[in-house]
């Protein structure tokens, strides 16, 4: 599966990025994902592809535990779903769904971390692997 996640806001933190980082090094031995960071969101329209599940994260997205990102993934997996764009601080866009890890407002990369960190916790309760080393 490919995942594209994209942040979009002014600023992401040096921090964030080196996190992420480590998540997408995780990640790759179960999926192929790449954070593309945009700072302007007229930018998005190019960059993303017309036929990707488009999701939107958001503090009024519907809310899922990490057993349900789980099971969505999986799902997508076997249903033959192979693109799939993740879109973070974007305004309300058109989107296949929306999801919310948490009511609460938070920097967009945090809430991008939160992203990577959660479908790495997914993949791995996906393969039965114990999350934490």
């Amino acid at each position: 599966m490919k995942i594209k996640v994209y942040a979009i806001g002014e600023k992401l933190e040096k921090f964030y990025l080196e996190a992420i980082k480590e998540y997408e090094k995780r990640l790759s031995r179960y999926c192929n994902i790449e954070l593309i960071y945009l700072k302007k969101e007229d930018q998005l329209q190019k960059k993303l592809n017309p036929s990707s599940y488009v999701i939107f994260v958001s503090i009024a997205g519907e809310t899922v535990t990490s057993e349900e990102l789980a099971s969505t993934i999986d799902h997508w997996a076997s249903s033959g779903l192979s693109d799939v764009s993740v879109l973070i601080g974007a305004t309300r866009p058109k989107c296949n769904e929306s999801l919310t890890f948490s009511q609460m407002e938070m920097d967009f990369g945090l809430q991008t971390l939160i992203v990577f960190e959660q479908i790495y916790r997914a993949y791995r309760i996906i393969n039965n692997h114990p999350y934490h080393k």
